[in-house]
This record gives structure tokens, sequence and C-alpha cells, in this order.
């Protein structure tokens, strides 16, 4: 199973302390989390003085559990950590919803399994499509579905800096550093 507690150092040590780039739509962040994810967990302060232990606790609440990854961690944890890195830069339900567009494009037309709803949620459907995949395709299965992944997240990437010019003083990082997560 993937140590969370290593992904969650590895999101800090990429996202660094507080950080308030003008171009950044989210505002000012601390250890990678946003004021307003900050206030949805609980926290009142200055995000310019988050803890670092309540960002480690929404990491873990907000990206790995309610989402279900950790779920995804039991059957394929390179896969997981890809999904919660994915998770923490562009939202949960979106890069979720790259293991479903993924999950479908590779069912052989559905003679492996069923479609599975792009809903953005993992769930009975998703977790029974996952587990037919890496049975149906065995050995090196996990690394193709995370290139899957990973070309997904790479072209959003690409795709928000031709949508927004601003967000281009932000696509080198992106592409250097979240797509192909190291675990």
């Amino acid at each position: 199973m993937t140590d969370i507690e290593k992904l969650i150092d590895g999101v800090i040590a990429r996202e660094g302390g507080y950080v308030d780039h003008p171009a950044d739509r989210g505002g000012p962040t601390r250890f990678g989390i946003t004021e307003a994810v900050a206030r949805a967990g609980g926290y009142a302060g200055a995000i310019r003085h988050l803890p670092r232990s309540m960002a480690e606790t929404l990491y873990r609440t907000r990206y790995w559990r309610t989402p279900g990854i950790d779920r995804v961690a039991r059957r394929a944890p390179v896969l997981a950590a890809e999904l919660f890195d994915g998770g923490v830069n562009m939202g949960p339900a979106v890069v979720i919803g790259f293991l479903q567009r993924a999950l479908n494009a590779l069912n052989r037309g559905g003679a492996d399994y069923p479609e599975v709803a792009r809903d953005g949620l993992i769930g009975a459907g998703t977790l029974a499509a996952l587990d037919a995949f890496l049975r149906q395709r065995g050995a090196g299965s996990e690394a193709v579905l995370v290139k899957a992944v990973q070309a997904l997240r790479g072209e959003r990437y690409i795709s928000l800096a031709e949508q927004r010019p601003a967000n281009e003083a932000f696509l080198y990082g992106w592409l250097a550093h979240r797509v192909g997560v190291r675990t």
C-alpha cells in the first residue's frame, strides 16, 4: 500500500510554505492548501499561519480518504499516488474522471468489463473496472493506466495555459513536477 505520509511530504515539499503568486486564481496558499480549502476544513486563522499538521490532515482526508483514493491504493499504489497528486493540484473529481476515461478507453469495447460512469467518484463500478483491468491485462497494466492518466493531466495543463495566458507562469512547473509523480 502507498504510504500516504510519504506522499503528503512530497506534495508539501513541491508546494513549499506560504505562496501568494499574483497569477494564481486560487489565491494565497500554505503547504499547497488554499484559504478556501483551509476554511472548509475548519481553519479560521490567516492562511500564512496554517499549521503543517492541519495541512497534513486536510491532505489525508480531503484528497486521500474522502475521494476513495485509499481504496485504489490497495489495488494499484502507483496509480493511487498519481491520483492523489493530481487531485491536490486539479481537484480529485477531475483526476478521477481521467481514470474513468482511461478505463473506458481500455476496456476493448466492453469485452473486458462494462463502461464506468464518468462521474469523478471512486465507487463500486470504478473499482470493479479497475480490478477487471488489472486482472485482464496482467503485469505492467498499472503502469499503462498511470501513463494514460499522466497523458490526460499533461493535456489539461497545456489546455489551461492556452485558455488563460497567465497560467503559462505555472505550465513548466506543472509538467516538470506534477506529471509523473515519484513515489
